[in-house]
């Protein structure tokens, strides 16, 4: 298998990255209300409650509420978001032909905060190199005489 991605990916090869972006962007931001739900939860003993007794949305006690857990809610969205986000850093990954360790560096944009928004910055930059270098080895080499 040749290095590098091949020219007849690249179209998929830049949906892909478009696809990314987007989904870098919102699972960071899930990332970062998983992180407050957490230091709720085991600094406070607080969940986040949606349309209880205390109002449209409060902290209640855990083990208390009465209504809908915000907090199991978003640890369940952030859940499948990353795992969205995994398969488009599979994607990458396949059709790019980049190393293991930067699919595992890319895939920790998911668990640790902040991270995703530096890669949703960084592997674009990456991935259009990567599609320069496909896209000027395959044109044609002009000859002046």
């Amino acid at each position: 298998m040749p290095a590098g991605p091949s020219l007849s990916d690249v179209p998929r090869i830049r949906t892909v990255l478009a696809v990314y972006r987007v989904s870098a962007m919102i699972t960071g931001f899930f990332l970062l209300g998983l992180v407050l739900m957490m230091v709720f939860r085991y600094g406070f003993h607080l969940d986040i409650e949606l349309g209880g007794p205390f109002g449209f949305l409060a902290l209640t006690q855990v083990g208390q509420l009465t209504a809908i857990n915000l907090s199991v809610v978003l640890l369940s969205v952030h859940g499948w978001l990353y795992v969205l986000y995994l398969a488009l850093d599979f994607m990458l990954w396949r059709m790019l032909r980049f190393s293991f360790f930067r699919f595992l560096w890319i895939a920790l944009g998911g668990i640790i905060p902040f991270l995703s928004f530096w890669f949703e910055y960084e592997v674009p930059k990456f991935v259009k190199a990567e599609i320069a270098k496909v896209e000027d080895a395959a044109s044609p080499v002009e000859v002046t005489a």
